[in-house]
């Protein structure tokens, strides 16, 4: 009796580490936190992520000109069951409107997203290359071509 309770622990104990060394997709995503830099020649363009709670991540990018911080689009990163909702709202498109990108790929060093029916981009990708530096990356089709946009950023908080 009391060696099966034993055996019956260690196999509680071995599925509850399993699962949460597996972890969330939210968590997963969890090394965007902080701001981050991409210098351009029109000057730096920023993102900047924070936890809005234990299903979302905020996020927005921006540039600051003068005095004045110009929002280019306010993303939330939503976990929706066992996926992942990439869902940018962009100022001047879509009528202001949010547009959804799914999960493709979601692992401790890479975030893709898509939505094969938006114009452009169709695919959104995040790639964490150390802790302080990621690879930005919209891509998709234009006009019968395919086009890809890379963003280098740093960690500056």
């Amino acid at each position: 009796m009391k060696t099966s309770l034993y055996i019956g622990l260690i196999i509680l104990f071995f599925f509850s580490a399993w699962k949460v060394e597996d972890g969330q997709p939210i968590e997963k995503a969890s090394w965007l936190i902080g701001t981050w830099e991409n210098k351009a020649v029109r000057g730096s363009v920023y993102e900047s992520w924070s936890m809005l709670n234990e299903n979302e991540l905020s996020g927005r990018s921006f540039m600051i000109k003068d005095q004045d911080t110009i929002v280019f689009e306010h993303i939330r990163l939503v976990q929706e069951g066992d996926m992942l909702v990439y869902i940018p709202t962009v100022e001047d498109q879509n009528n202001k409107l949010p547009v959804r990108f799914t999960q493709k790929s979601v692992t401790d060093s890479e975030l893709i997203f898509e939505n094969m029916n938006h114009d452009f981009p169709q695919v959104i990708q995040y790639t964490r290359i150390t802790k302080d530096s990621l690879v930005a990356e919209i891509s998709g089709e234009i006009r019968g071509k395919m086009k890809k946009q890379t963003f280098p950023m740093k960690k500056i908080r």
